[in-house]
């Protein structure tokens, strides 16, 4: 028995500090960038781009948290591991649970928007057809090996990270100074709707944590890699608002389900609109690729610990990778793309991944001092941060969340009971 549980495969230690940046990255730059900079234009005018930074710094206060959590406990789970280790097993399952519900209903519309936005320049099939290609093809590319799919993700990351210097060069002489006033038209109010409703287009940076059983040399190699992470995220997301603003104005993004697709088309630079709309696509891309990445992850660690059936925490012995996870993973985010998300869960995931964030803040809080990285006012902020957006939310979107949380205990339970504690 022994001699069995020696030669069990481990995943991979292949994650250069490149490729964790490009996974942060690529999990970060998606549809908030695309489409909710319309709707945070809606609710607070040119000033959403001061709830842009606001969203950042309360997105770097969490990012810098999992980094210093995960220089200590490298291993796949994030904050379920965390939550486990420093806390107690009710709150590790529930960080765990959330995660996966937030992701879960959070890829099936990412993969819906990919066909939609792709099918507007290769009109091939329908978008339906396109999203499921979209999933099966990116499923493969996880289970094929992590340096497969973390180079497919850098080719992702790489081509919309061009797609968005491209607008933003294009745009910044193209700039309207009269596009920016008034600048608070809805006043303080509504620059903190814009900063609750654009945190989540930060939310991603969590993805390297979660697979640092993959990342070479952990500890040094993933708050490096957080940092310039979220440093970037925040200079391009402000760059794109500023130039976004300055070119249509706040009214005319807000108007629009592809803000961007409008600055483009009111620009001259040659097939600006063609790489804007290529550079959404590529976008989704990464993002579905990435969320496959941490959602198999998540099943394994939680496998471990036998909070999901135990079948989860294997891992392929070719390609290294928890191959049961992903095969599942895929098999729902397809699922979710054919029969459309369930509302009420895609609703009520928003809450669940501000508690999820709040539990990192909780858990950096009670790390020892010798392995504290960064002053113990980060988690404070950041978790001040966290709770202050979720009460903010509503009533029946808190309520939503509390619902799965309860669904999640209920199913532990139920796994427990067949397989055991452990």
């Amino acid at each position: 028995m022994k001699k069995q549980e020696e030669k069990e495969p481990a995943l991979l230690r292949a994650l250069t500090l490149k490729d964790a940046v490009g996974v942060g990255l690529g999990a970060i730059i998606g549809a908030g960038i695309f489409v909710v900079t319309g709707v945070a234009a809606g609710v607070a005018g040119p000033a959403f781009i001061i709830g842009l930074l606001v969203a950042g710094c309360i997105a770097a206060f969490n990012g810098l948290c999992s980094a210093q959590l995960a220089a200590v406990y490298p291993q796949s789970g994030g904050t379920y591991e965390y939550g486990y280790r420093l806390l107690n097993p009710a709150l590790g399952f529930s960080a765990g649970w959330m995660f996966l519900i937030s992701k879960l209903s959070a890829a099936g519309v990412v993969a819906m928007g990919f066909g939609n936005y792709f099918y507007q320049v290769v009109p091939v099939g329908s978008p339906g057809l396109l999203s499921v290609s979209a999933v099966m093809l990116l499923t493969a590319a996880n289970y094929v090996g992590i340096k497969k799919a973390g180079m497919l993700n850098l080719a992702i990351v790489f081509f919309t990270l061009v797609s968005l210097l491209y607008l933003i060069v294009s745009g910044l002489p193209a700039i309207d100074a009269a596009n920016f006033k008034p600048f608070a038209p809805f006043g303080v109010a509504g620059i903190a709707e814009s900063a609750a409703l654009l945190f989540f287009a930060f939310t991603g940076y969590a993805r390297i944590a979660t697979l640092a059983e993959e990342v070479k040399e952990p500890a040094k190699t993933i708050p490096r890699a957080v940092v310039i992470t979220i440093a970037t995220a925040i200079l391009l997301y402000t760059a794109v608002a500023v130039v976004a603003v300055g070119v249509v104005g706040a009214d005319r993004m807000a108007a629009s389900n592809s803000p961007l697709q409008e600055v483009a088309e009111a620009l001259v630079s040659p097939a600006l609109g063609t790489v804007v709309t290529h550079g959404a696509s590529a976008a989704m891309l990464g993002v579905l690729l990435s969320q496959i990445l941490g959602i198999s992850r998540m099943l394994l660690a939680m496998g471990r610990r036998h909070d999901l059936p135990p079948v989860f925490q294997k891992i392929h012995k070719n390609h290294r990778v928890p191959h049961v996870g992903i095969l599942l993973t895929g098999l729902i985010i397809l699922a979710l793309t054919v029969l459309g998300s369930l509302e009420f869960i895609l609703r009520a995931a928003t809450f669940t991944i501000l508690l999820y964030y709040s539990i990192t803040n909780i858990a950096a809080l009670k790390q020892p001092a010798s392995e504290q990285i960064y002053s113990r006012l980060i988690p404070v902020l950041g978790l001040a941060g966290c709770m202050a957006m979720a009460l903010a939310l509503p009533a029946a979107t808190i309520f939503g969340g509390l619902v799965l949380l309860a669904a999640g205990f209920l199913a532990r339970f139920a796994v427990r009971a067949v397989y055991g504690s452990k």
